[in-house]
């Protein structure tokens, strides 16, 4: 079988290395001998969200010969699957490489992304990489994206390890919104109703409410090999939040992708939708926040270099690291908080922020510092990224953000004590005002390259401008009967 692999497509072109064919084999004669009659074979898009195709068992070892070939037109949608590129005209907008008539990409499996679904356990998932049909790599590919800004960062000698704390929430469905009518670009929302009032966070007897399918999440998402730390009850009605032990950037990417796409199919399964959109127009529905938990090792020593030293204070790399997040918060907004709909949870005394500052475990702020002098887990959270971004594009605006703070030699300024006070610096307040300040940019323009840059501009641009076409209720209600 590893002779089969080490003749196929993929190792031909250097795709798959000697140690991935190896690897292959493995997996291959797991599928065969346990019983798993489908792989779902997968890449996550621009948007954070898996697409690809259902093979059977048999067909299973034809992948890491050969690869899948998918529609490129896969990673040229908007939120709406509305395909935002003119991929019939000579001039399809994309300088990158061939994506005209919506021809074929490859896909290339990760070997140590395959895993066993246990609320499906005759099936399992594997992740790809997806290239041009050449081989070359897409600019814009997710999995692509994050790896080069750990490269970079690995080139100053430092990694970065990531923790994640994920908000969203679990609601009981009264209606699937499946009728005729009701099937547009994008579909009508279904109709939901609470699991549990709200307004009680942290408290034992709401948790006891929700236990049962809190428990059933837990157990998958620990069946898929995440490494889940705590399970709690959020704030508003029927949110909940779960929190994952500390891990590289691409493990916790991965992780964060398995972990939304789980819950949203076991949920579903179960008569519930599960919503990970920063704030759902609902009465009484609080914002959903994704807080990413950041700190930064060398790579020789080990050492945690945000760990305060004796006497205290910041340290060179901390003080970079903020001061690079914040220098570059506006331009990474979109990277973080992807859509429309992420700019109405920066609103003040809401646990969430509307200004770009950082404080001292401060959860009103930006940027919150968690930095003790003797302590290991010492990192700093940002608290402006939600549940709805792509998580391979966020980690790598953190890299990169904070990476060119630590080797520009910049220093953070004072913390804030009171962030909902005084005029300071705001998030933008709209995709619009995010999407201008990426343009303006050239951090991340030199960090992403400049394909990458003017495919997430043109993309962004599309959704936003379909958003402004809208006549939203706000509008009817303003003006139908005043004017």
């Amino acid at each position: 079988m590893r002779e089969t692999f080490k003749a196929g497509k993929l190792a031909q072109m250097g795709l798959l290395s000697a140690e991935d064919g190896a690897r292959a084999a493995d997996l291959v004669a797991h599928v065969q001998s346990d019983g798993i009659e489908t792989v779902r074979v997968l890449f996550v898009d621009q948007h954070g969200i898996l697409r690809g195709k259902t093979i059977v068992a048999s067909a299973f070892a034809s992948v890491f010969s050969a690869g899948i070939a998918v529609p490129s037109t896969l990673l040229l949608k908007d939120t709406s699957h509305r395909t935002a590129f003119d991929v019939w005209s000579h001039n399809s907008g994309i300088q990158a490489g061939p994506m005209q008539g919506a021809n074929d990409v490859l896909l290339v499996p990760c070997p140590e992304t395959f895993r066993v679904l246990p609320w499906s356990p005759h099936s399992a998932w594997i992740f790809c990489d997806v290239v041009f049909r050449d081989g070359r790599s897409i600019p814009f590919s997710a999995r692509h994206v994050l790896r080069r800004a750990m490269d970079r960062l690995a080139d100053q000698n430092m990694a970065a390890v990531i923790g994640l704390e994920v908000e969203f929430h679990i609601f009981e469905r009264t209606d699937t919104a499946t009728n005729h009518s009701q099937s547009e670009m994008p579909g009508a929302p279904v109709e939901t109703r609470n699991l549990a009032q709200g307004y009680q966070f942290l408290t034992e007897n709401r948790y006891g409410e929700l236990e049962g399918i809190l428990d059933v999440l837990r157990r998958y998402a620990q069946g898929l090999g995440l490494a889940v730390r705590s399970v709690e009850i959020e704030m508003g009605p029927s949110q909940v939040e779960f929190t994952f032990d500390p891990a590289d950037p691409m493990t916790q990417a991965d992780a964060l992708v398995m972990f939304r796409t789980m819950v949203k199919q076991v949920c579903a399964a179960k008569g519930l939708h599960a919503s990970f959109m920063a704030k759902p127009r609902l009465e009484n529905t609080m914002a959903n926040g994704w807080h990413i938990h950041q700190s930064l090792l060398d790579v020789n020593s080990g050492r945690n270099l945000f760990m305060p030293d004796e006497g205290g204070g910041l340290t060179p790399q901390a003080s970079g690291w903020i001061a690079g997040l914040l220098t570059h918060a506006a331009a990474a907004s979109v990277l973080i908080a992807p859509s429309v709909n992420s700019y109405k949870r920066y609103l003040p005394f809401q646990l969430a922020p509307n200004k770009i500052q950082w404080g001292e475990d401060n959860r009103g702020a930006m940027l919150r510092a968690l930095l003790q002098e003797g302590d290991g887990a010492s990192r700093i959270e940002n608290r402006a990224p939600d549940t709805s971004a792509n998580p391979y594009y966020a980690l790598a605006a953190q890299l990169i953000a904070g990476g060119e703070g630590i080797s520009n030699g910049r220093v953070a300024p004072a913390p804030t004590q009171s962030p909902y006070e005084g005029e300071g610096e705001q998030l933008p307040r709209s995709l619009g005002d995010a999407l201008q300040a990426f343009e303006a940019s050239s951090l991340f323009r030199r960090a992403l390259g400049s394909d990458f840059s003017d495919y997430l501009l043109h993309l962004k641009r599309f959704e936003w401008n379909r958003y402004l076409n809208t006549v939203s209720e706000w509008e009817q209600t303003e003006y139908f009967n005043l004017y």
